[in-house]
């Protein structure tokens, strides 16, 4: 069962095939068996998620009736631990659910846990996590099976991308149907690259973000992940709309018709920067091929400021994460701290227990950035270069329809190789072609579409003016459809 479709366990269901129950303990024991990994933080167990959609279970028309949810661990859920990959939050039990968790409950559902990210969601390899990294399922010489129950862990494994890593890895290994992420600058597309599958970086605003515990407002978006483009295309149609809980939702109503007669591709280059392996370029010049072989017009577009996309996000993230991490003080939220002499002392006792030194890092530097003397040269400048990120955007969207490009700089690399270089490095250098997206607000898909030769992953991105989220869904399947990327066994 657990490699069935949304659409699959739909028709199962009516035909009784099987029950929403008999879905639920093959997943828990899915779970239970690829543990290794650390994909999940929190675990819920059957009776917990039983109760969350007993009442939905009695209506069988539910779009997401039996099919299971994983949600990464920084978006609320009532009465269970949210802790952000981080000590800071060890305690925190929501007090309300996230609306995009809320909805896919209310759609019938099974949210079976919390997933592993890199803390507080500041990273691009679910490997700074309080609870550990997470490996991904991907790796040399077994990857087209499951782990064996007595089979070890190789000595070096491949990392799953982050931050949403444990997301990725619980929806390519089958302990999940789809999976909730969030996406401030490739912390979807990234993992779900690496892990072959799927994504959906929505249009900002499309989804909302109530719930979703905040690092960088202004770029941060709940993304999809999903073993197929179809369930991306069901789960991001019941997800979207206006929330009243968020201002900055809105209520779009998105298009899906497109006539791939008429379509024209850009490929920009500056996407093919310095590092990336001959094996992520040459995906996508297959991929135009295909493109051209079926009558589309693909040329190559320029976007001369995407240089430049690292650099601002280096600014405007920290300046936003300073902002955001001033609640966690020990008092209103967080580690309460040892040190109780004076309110300054207490504070800082919580961030030096509660925080790694990534998160530490950033609220110093958004501070520096953001003091007066410094405020001019560096966030004002920053806000400038966003906007000419966007322009750059609306400029070549005069001229092509959609763009294609690399998701990542290579496949997966190993975790010994991948800390050899520190968070900030690994993040400017991974994020190279995922970043100027979200300073544009764009919506982005991923897909899979070969291996490497270390039998890992490879995929392509495609990116679509604001609200072209269903169109390029549309043009996703039809690449999925033409390539048939061999994706793991699960049984």
């Amino acid at each position: 069962m657990l490699h069935l479709s949304i659409r699959e366990i739909q028709k199962q269901l009516s035909t009784q095939n099987i029950h929403v129950t008999n879905v639920l303990k093959q997943t828990l024991r899915r779970i239970e068996h690829i543990k290794d990994l650390n994909a999940f933080v929190t675990v819920r167990n059957e009776d917990e998620i039983l109760k969350d959609v007993e009442e939905n279970d009695k209506n069988k028309n539910v779009p997401l009736r039996g099919v299971t949810v994983a949600v990464k661990d920084n978006f609320c859920l009532l009465n269970t631990k949210t802790s952000c990959g981080s000590k800071m939050l060890d305690n925190f039990i929501a007090p309300y659910t996230a609306t995009v968790v809320d909805r896919s409950i209310r759609a019938g559902g099974l949210v079976v846990g919390k997933t592993n990210l890199d803390e507080f969601a500041m990273g691009s390899g679910t490997i700074d996590s309080y609870s550990g990294p997470c490996r991904n399922i991907w790796r040399s010489g077994i990857s087209y099976k499951l782990l064996d129950k007595n089979e070890s862990l190789p000595e070096s494994w491949s990392v799953a991308g982050g931050s949403s890593g444990g997301t990725a890895v619980a929806v390519a290994a089958g302990a999940a149907t789809v999976g909730l992420g969030s996406d401030t600058g490739g912390s979807v597309r990234i993992p779900a690259a690496w892990c072959g599958i799927p994504s959906l970086k929505p249009s900002y605003g499309l989804l909302s973000r109530h719930g979703l515990i905040p690092l960088v407002n202004s770029l941060d978006v709940p993304g999809l992940m999903a073993r197929n483009v179809e369930d991306l295309q069901v789960y991001f149609e019941i997800l979207q709309g206006k929330d009243e809980f968020d201002s900055t939702s809105v209520d779009y109503k998105c298009d899906d018709s497109v006539d791939f007669g008429k379509i024209k591709l850009g490929v920009p280059s500056e996407y093919f920067c310095e590092g990336m392996s001959h094996e992520c370029i040459n995906v996508v010049s297959e991929t135009c091929n295909l493109f051209s072989d079926h009558g589309v017009s693909v040329t190559s577009v320029s976007l001369p400021n995407t240089d430049l996309a690292v650099p601002c996000y280096s600014v405007l993230n920290p300046c936003e994460v300073a902002s955001n991490m001033a609640r966690y003080d020990g008092v209103q939220f967080g580690l309460p701290g040892e040190d109780l002499s004076f309110t300054e002392a207490m504070a800082a006792s919580s961030r030096s227990a509660g925080f790694n030194d990534v998160v530490r890092g950033r609220i110093l530097a958004g501070n520096y950035f953001l003091l007066r003397r410094h405020y001019e040269e560096y966030y004002l400048q920053a806000l400038k270069i966003r906007r000419m990120v966007q322009n750059d955007f609306v400029n070549v969207f005069k001229d092509v329809d959609f763009l294609l490009t690399p998701v990542t700089l290579s496949d997966a690399p190993s975790y010994d190789d991948f800390i050899k270089k520190d968070n900030r490095t690994q993040t400017a250098k991974q994020d190279h072609c995922t970043q100027p997206v979200n300073l544009a607000g764009l919506p982005a898909v991923t897909i899979p579409v070969d291996l490497s030769t270390n039998s890992l992953p490879l995929s392509v991105q495609l990116i679509g003016p604001y609200g072209s989220d269903k169109k390029l869904l549309k043009i996703a399947k039809w690449i999925e459809d033409k390539i048939s990327f061999p994706t793991l066994v699960i049984s």
